[in-house]
């Protein structure tokens, strides 16, 4: 039986914040895309397919943050059975700096067959980019 769109947003959730790229990965689909619709500089606004995802966690993601814990999660399901949107704050650390990191996250997952063919991550690049400039920590 194929997981429904809550589950499986739950398990994005949860390899997410284990940093567990495998599972991650697996959750996508062979041709579903992550966006940032607000990225850093620098940074790729969209990876497109499973390699493309994976090579941006294990050699960008890990380094930058470390995800201790997300609090607030709240799960909207929609009139959409395929559409999910998922609000939570992270709390983690800002590897390069050490500085502790808190950051509000919006994010809108289309999930289809058991599989995310798309995930929209709206987060305030501002944040990250404060930390690592060293003008201050998180709100």
């Amino acid at each position: 039986m194929t997981a429904t769109s809550r589950e499986v947003v739950e398990q994005v959730l949860r390899a997410s914040r284990e940093m567990d790229t495998d599972t991650f990965v697996s959750l996508i689909a062979p041709d579903g895309y992550v966006e940032w619709p607000y990225q850093l500089p620098g940074l790729p606004g969209r990876l497109e397919g499973r390699e493309q995802i994976r090579e941006f966690m294990t050699t960008q993601a890990k380094g930058l943050v470390r995800f201790d814990e997300y609090r607030d999660t709240v799960i909207h399901e929609t009139t959409d059975p395929e559409v999910v949107i998922v609000e939570y704050t992270v709390h983690g650390t800002v590897i390069p700096t050490g500085a502790p990191l808190l950051q509000t996250i919006i994010a809108v997952l289309r999930i289809r067959d058991g599989l995310v063919v798309s995930y929209r991550d709206y987060l305030n690049p501002l944040v990250l980019a404060d930390i690592l400039a060293g003008r201050g920590t998180t709100p």
